[in-house]
């Protein structure tokens, strides 16, 4: 890009994704091929499939993505699955416990992945979203607060 404040909006009819060899992100942007792509979520917590933002691998933005539903089949899948490479969220299913000790929240929840000791760092993206963040920066998400089981509502009641 010349202007540092122009954004480039990509679009299928500018822009194609796909797998390279090793499953590497691939593409052609503005009939420019890039053998390895990077993409990140200018709103990871609100926007997850729009605003997504492609760069080359030095970190050179090439352009944004406004909506994957607006791109062709293919390349809105393959991005769809960059993207949940680079932002594994792993999603709580119940709330075993909330407790505070010493001045520290110590959670206890169910996950495809183990975590402990959650940190009080609780972010809300709306729609009843809740993104917990433990002392080492790793997060996980609950989709729905109010969709759990009744015991992992009246374990979130304290601290909600």
């Amino acid at each position: 890009m010349t202007d540092v404040y122009d954004i480039r909006m990509l679009t299928s009819d500018n822009t194609y994704f796909s797998r390279g060899k090793g499953g590497v992100l691939q593409g052609v942007v503005e009939d420019k091929p890039y053998e390895e792509l990077v993409v990140y979520r200018a709103f990871p917590f609100r926007y997850a499939t729009e605003y997504i933002s492609v760069r080359d691998p030095k970190g050179e933005e090439l352009g944004i993505v406004r909506d994957l539903a607006e791109l062709n089949e293919e390349s809105a899948a393959e991005l769809m699955k960059e993207l949940q490479f680079r932002y594994f969220l792993p999603k709580v299913t119940r709330v075993d416990s909330v407790k505070l000790k010493s001045e520290l929240w110590l959670w206890e929840l169910q996950t495809r992945m183990a975590m402990r000791n959650l940190h009080e760092h609780l972010l809300y993206p709306g729609g009843g979203r809740i993104i917990l963040t433990d002392l080492y920066g790793k997060r996980c998400e609950i989709s729905d607060w109010r969709a759990l089981d009744a015991h992992s509502r009246r374990q979130l009641e304290e601290v909600l």
